[in-house]
């Protein structure tokens, strides 16, 4: 049962919430604009996958790195993959016009935040030290 406290998990049930959603509340569909967030969030997860895999280290929540990406995407932003994940959630609420889905987007970024950022960033502080501070210092969370 521990891979359905996947940020993936989380993320496939915020899309069937969103898309059970779709046509409650006053928002129009905007594929085009959808599309864009969609293509942008996969763009991000997959350069954050390429780094990863340049760096030989865990993509995998809780599992403990052997590297502190700062390259490629991790320079601009710590959390790449959530980002990209958010970004996904938005842009198939637009892509269905779904309320209940824009709304679910701060929550999903809240419990992402609570479930798995602050953990990996404790075992980030705990193996790196002063390496992660400096980090977290230059580069922000989200963006």
């Amino acid at each position: 049962m521990k891979w359905i406290d996947m940020p993936p998990v989380w993320l496939l049930g915020a899309l069937v919430l969103a898309r059970l959603g779709a046509g409650l509340g006053a928002v129009p569909r905007l594929p085009m604009s959808g599309a864009v967030f969609i293509a942008m969030g996969l763009g991000l997860i997959a350069l954050a996958a390429w780094e990863f895999r340049r760096a030989r280290t865990t993509i995998i929540p809780r599992d403990a790195p052997s590297a502190l990406i700062r390259t490629g995407i991790f320079a601009k932003t710590r959390n790449p993959i959530y980002l990209g994940d958010a970004l996904i959630l938005a842009g198939c609420a637009l892509w269905w016009g779904s309320l209940p889905g824009l709304l679910l987007v701060p929550v999903f970024i809240w419990l992402i935040n609570k479930r798995f950022i602050a953990g990996e960033e404790a075992r980030l502080r705990d193996t790196f030290l002063a390496e992660f501070d400096a980090y977290a210092q230059q580069v922000r969370r989200w963006l």
